[in-house]
């Protein structure tokens, strides 16, 4: 089988550039023999920067591009000319992706507009040259400042997608089926369990041009939390979600103990998506008749707005979009807040780190050797040997 496009994990190396060395020099010229310190700055080392852009939908450019550079700066030379900076390296990423240390597992940062850019890594400054150091009493300083050293970490990178409804229920729940009913969208559909292997997206349109994002993710089992079935890798596409769907077949033995084991699931991998709006849709109903129908009533979540609907056939999914679209701009769940709202996210836990790299083949040797020095940053010019040793002269 075909190795799929759609990567939302990534682990790169980033370095940004060091800074250049000031100039040491002292001016010799026909008519000023005696000029004086002249040495310039070092130029900035490039920064390393992640930028938002809307045109990309995975981490797959990143894939095999593991390793990111900045340049360094250049070094300062005489007659006060500064170094050149060292030129930026821009990280581009999709809308939605976070950005982790990959040996502590803190929280780094998070890109969720387009043109949105954050300083991941920061160039060595420039060092300062010899004429900074002049003054009355030290009028030939031999000394200038190295640049300053660069930055260097290794980043994990995720992409949590950006949409408005999330799509929550067990294998086989008809998740797949309604994002093709109600968008454009062809997610693989099969009977057999996981056919979802990635998730989906599809623009759901309403009435007047009105439209909405729904995100099919895999489904989740019991025990997912542990590692089971797909475990909980992709639970993180939804917690930018304004709302949650869950959904559950009409044909299931208790539709409310499993609604309870999904809402379980959710709170282990992240308590904060229990305060998220939910909506549950009772699927594959053209198996159910209206008596069928009124004797699960009773037996559903009493906190939770619910709708009959069938996917093949269409039943109830108009009534699903209008029950959507109204929780989605309700005053308590405004979809343009809930977009620029600040998300917490939780450090990594780095006892579970290592497991969550192998599963995504990103269990890889980022060990890169440092190149040598150069000779010169530790070599400073300047002319002394025709300085005229008198009393006029500046003294070192």
């Amino acid at each position: 089988m075909a190795e799929s496009n759609f990567v939302d994990y990534v682990k790169i190396y980033c370095r940004s550039g060091k800074g250049g060395r000031g100039s040491v020099h002292l001016r010799r010229e026909k008519y000023a023999p005696n000029g004086g310190p002249d040495g310039g700055d070092g130029g900035r080392g490039g920064h390393i920067i992640l930028r938002g852009n809307r045109n990309y939908w995975t981490l797959l450019h990143l894939k095999y591009d593991r390793h990111v550079f900045a340049e360094h700066g250049g070094n300062g030379s005489k007659n006060k000319s500064f170094g050149k900076d060292g030129a930026d390296k821009v990280i581009e990423v999709p809308c939605g992706t976070v950005a982790y240390n990959a040996e502590t597992g803190e929280y780094v940062c998070d890109i969720t507009e387009h043109g949105q850019e954050v300083i991941l890594l920061k160039g060595g400054r420039g060092g300062l040259g010899n004429w900074h150091f002049r003054t009355a009493t030290r009028q030939a300083p031999r000394f200038a400042q190295p640049g300053e050293p660069m930055q260097e970490m290794t980043v994990i990178l995720e992409l949590k997608l950006l949409a408005d409804v999330g799509l929550v229920g067990f294998p086989n729940a008809g998740k797949s089926t309604l994002l093709s009913s109600v968008s454009a969208a062809r997610p693989k559909i099969a009977n057999y369990p996981f056919t979802t292997l990635e998730p989906n997206l599809g623009i759901v349109s309403y009435h007047e041009g009105k439209s909405f994002v729904m995100a099919d993710i895999p489904g989740i089992i019991e025990g997912a939390s542990e590692g089971k079935g797909l475990g909980l890798r992709f639970l993180r596409h939804i917690e930018r979600n304004s709302l949650l769907l869950f959904m559950i077949p009409g044909d299931t033995d208790d539709i409310r103990r499993e609604y309870d084991i999904l809402l379980n699931e959710l709170a282990t991998f992240n308590p904060e998506m229990l305060d998220k709006q939910r909506v549950l849709a009772i699927t594959k109903c053209d198996m159910l008749d209206e008596e069928l129908m009124g004797l699960l009533e009773p037996t559903l979540p009493p906190d939770v707005p619910h709708v009959f609907i069938s996917a093949v056939t269409g039943t109830g999914t108009s009534q699903l979009k209008d029950l959507l679209w109204t929780a989605l701009n309700s005053e308590s769940n405004r979809l343009e807040d809930s977009r620029r709202e600040a998300i917490v996210h939780r450090p990594k836990d780095l006892a579970r780190l290592h497991d969550e790299l192998e599963a995504m083949g990103e269990e890889e040797d980022f060990a890169y050797e440092y190149e040598e020095e150069d000779p010169e940053d530790f070599e400073y010019e300047y002319e002394e040997e025709d300085w005229e040793e008198d009393e006029t002269a500046p003294q070192p």
